[in-house]
């Protein structure tokens, strides 16, 4: 299997996308995950942010991430698709971030559904609607030769039965799922019955431990954790974590274990990847490279 980290470990320390860069090749890191904007702002262009814009030159971008060993095993263009912004905005950001993938090398991009459901649509309807988003969203990614993973992170995908039916919106291998560990602790769901129900669809995974203060206040409340405070291995998902490594190892998974965690300019994200490291010796995987 692949180790790598999405770049939003690095948002409270104001990193450039270039410096998450140097960090991964500091600390034998060769895939990485960052969201993406469209357009530009002043703190991308000051360098103060560790992500990436839909305006810089994909090629370019390549270039400059050879030159660090280093290579995208997903982007993150996880605009809410479960309402009426979705559809107008979600959808064209999601069309654009296709384009600039397959042109920078990158095989997946992530996606997903809001946090809580629209007061204004009915379950049926905010499925019809997503539905429609992702049959042409598909349609581009079967051109582009792209994966797009609908990731565990809102109201509807954090339910295994309304996901389900999300993931057979369109008969394509080129829809998957982005399995995320501590949103689906945190929603309550056991994460192990998750990823065995879904293990077939998985293409990319969030490795993510959850606090145990967090799981105490929010476990069944919430549907995601935008950043979670506990380095991988040191809250209360840790044992769960590990047996859905094993279980994607079982089912022939080699695909990317990308860390989300705050990273604290470094210290806790190179805590998690140790822990993490020492799991895949004690499981047995070896690690790509």
């Amino acid at each position: 299997m692949k180790i790598g980290f999405h770049t939003d470990a690095f948002n409270s320390a104001v990193f450039s996308f270039e410096k998450a860069l140097e960090w991964a090749k500091k600390n034998d890191v060769y895939y990485i995950e960052a969201g993406v904007i469209e357009g530009i702002s002043w703190i991308h262009g000051l360098g103060y942010f560790p992500h990436i814009s839909l305006t810089e030159d994909p090629i370019k971008m390549k270039k400059m991430m050879e030159s660090y060993d280093v290579r995208f095993s997903q982007i993150d263009a996880a605009y809410p698709l479960s309402g009426n912004e979705g559809l107008y905005y979600g959808v064209a950001y999601v069309l654009k971030s296709i384009q600039w993938a397959k042109l920078v090398g990158c095989p997946n991009i992530a996606t997903t559904d809001g946090l809580k459901k629209p007061i204004y649509l009915s379950e049926e309807k905010a499925l019809e609607l997503m539905k429609r988003a992702y049959t042409t969203i598909i349609e581009y990614a079967e051109l582009y030769e792209v994966n797009i993973n609908i990731e565990v992170h809102g109201y509807f995908t954090t339910n295994p039965d309304l996901l389900e039916k999300m993931l057979n919106f369109v008969d394509s291998d080129r829809l998957g799922l982005n399995l995320d560990t501590g949103n689906s602790f945190i929603a309550g769901r056991d994460p192990v019955e998750f990823c065995k129900r879904f293990i077939n669809k998985i293409k990319h995974v969030h490795i993510k431990d959850v606090p145990k203060s967090l799981a105490d206040s929010s476990r069944g409340k919430d549907t995601g954790i935008g950043i979670s405070h506990s380095a991988v291995g040191e809250g209360v998902n840790a044992n769960n974590i590990k047996t859905i490594i094993g279980l994607l190892r079982d089912n022939g998974y080699d695909g990317t274990l990308s860390i989300e965690c705050e990273g604290m300019g470094g210290p806790l994200i190179e805590k998690s990847l140790h822990w993490l490291r020492k799991t895949l010796e004690e499981l047995g995987i070896p690690e790509e490279k």
